[in-house]
């Protein structure tokens, strides 16, 4: 029996990525042994689809479930045609999500615990200001109905800078899943700032 990680990483000790579509890597783990293999998830940086073709890619590896922070709609169908279980609201290092697993403290998702397109960063129907953004942390287009407040209150301002993550509306009897998918997307987004102030700290010591 084996399970698929989201990852921000290659490793037991990396995180969970809170985006199943667009993680860096999914981990193939057996729960029992430990024994894993790596696989580099190359739909992440796609402009669409890449939820879909994360999960056919899993799928095809023939895992029994799936752990990850958040699971889109079509991802959702995708995994669950193939008989796979999806278990969102899932955060920490890889190796203790998978231990809480195999101890049963995790249940099956019951639907996908956000819309589509969340966590694409390429700002669909947001035009070029916010679109420039990071892009690791936008969320569900949020030029349809979701910019009141936060595309008009915060859009201007930021330009082309950091893009805030558009926060996934809770699903009934679903909150602490919510809560946990989204303190693991404040946490990959910290990962992230991190990683953008050592690239400028190195590109300020060699100009």
């Amino acid at each position: 029996m084996r399970v698929a990680v989201s990852a921000t990483g290659p490793t037991l000790d990396d995180e969970v990525d809170p985006r199943f579509g667009r993680c860096r890597s999914f981990l193939l783990i057996d729960p029992e042994s430990l024994e894993y293999e790596a696989l580099d998830n190359t739909s992440a940086a796609a402009a669409g689809g890449a939820g879909i073709s994360a999960a056919q890619m899993v799928a095809s590896k023939g895992v029994q479930a799936v752990l990850t922070g958040n699971c889109g709609p079509n991802a959702y169908q995708v995994l669950s045609a193939a008989g796979v279980q999806i278990i969102t609201g899932v955060s920490g290092k890889v190796k203790d999500a998978v231990a809480a697993y195999r101890s049963g403290q995790y249940q099956a998702s019951s639907g996908a615990s956000v819309a589509d397109h969340f966590g694409l960063g390429y700002g669909s129907g947001m035009g070029g200001g916010m679109g420039m953004g990071m892009g690791k942390g936008m969320g569900r287009g949020m030029g349809g109905g979701m910019g009141r407040g936060m595309g008009r209150g915060m859009g201007r301002g930021m330009g082309a800078g950091m893009v805030p993550p558009a926060i996934p509306e809770p699903s009934s009897g679903n909150l602490r899943q919510e809560l946990e998918g989204l303190k693991a997307e404040a946490e990959s987004l910290k990962q992230q700032i991190a990683e953008i102030e050592r690239r400028i700290e190195r590109l300020q010591k060699g100009a």
